[in-house]
């Protein structure tokens, strides 16, 4: 188990409880069992963006928060050098650089995200959370999984889609895929 996993555990737990939030109707609204989501507080399993951005929507914080328990401190600008960008590592096979890590109180979280190739026979996992997402192709050619449809993005391509449908991304040709990922939130909450 990593020191990084078990320090967002450690955040959820303490954020939740803050929040005086049962574990029982984080794992309702996170759309996971209980046992699952107590493994998640655990630092037993490792997390997906989604989980997170759900957890920190729902706790009312910034994902950057849950992630680095360092709240952003700009309201005006966030600029962020290339190649740079708070580094996000979920699994192995992906890259996330947050874009706007240091602003607060954004209205969508930006990611530059790279993807390595994986065996054809490896089902990719779907995710999904709350909010919609825009997608837009830089490099390399990726299919997007959404629901039961399977999108085929070449560079320069874009995609806006409901993430609430369970989606996941798989790199091409055996190269990798780079694209810039933007997740909203819903604008009524």
């Amino acid at each position: 188990m990593s020191e990084m996993l078990m320090e967002i555990a450690q955040r959820i737990r303490a954020l939740r409880a803050m929040e005086e939030v049962s574990q029982e109707e984080m794992a309702r609204r996170c759309d996971v069992t209980l046992e699952e989501y107590q493994q998640y507080e655990a630092g037993g399993k490792d997390f997906s963006f989604s989980f997170i951005y759900n957890v920190a929507k729902i706790l009312g914080v910034d994902v950057v928060d849950i992630l680095t328990g360092d709240s952003p401190k700009l309201s005006n600008v966030s600029l962020v050098r290339k190649g740079q960008g708070l580094k996000i590592n979920r699994r192995d096979a992906y890259d996330y650089r947050h874009l706007a890590y240091t602003f607060k109180g954004k209205m969508s979280e930006p990611f530059l995200v790279t993807v390595e190739p994986a065996p054809e026979s490896e089902k990719p996992v779907l995710h999904e959370h709350s909010g919609q997402e825009f997608n837009y192709r830089l490099e390399g050619t990726m299919a997007l999984y959404i629901g039961e449809a399977i999108y085929v993005l070449e560079e320069g391509d874009s995609i806006y889609f409901n993430s609430a449908v369970p989606h996941a991304m798989r790199a091409m040709n055996g190269h990798t895929a780079r694209f810039l990922a933007v997740v909203m939130g819903q604008m009524d909450e």
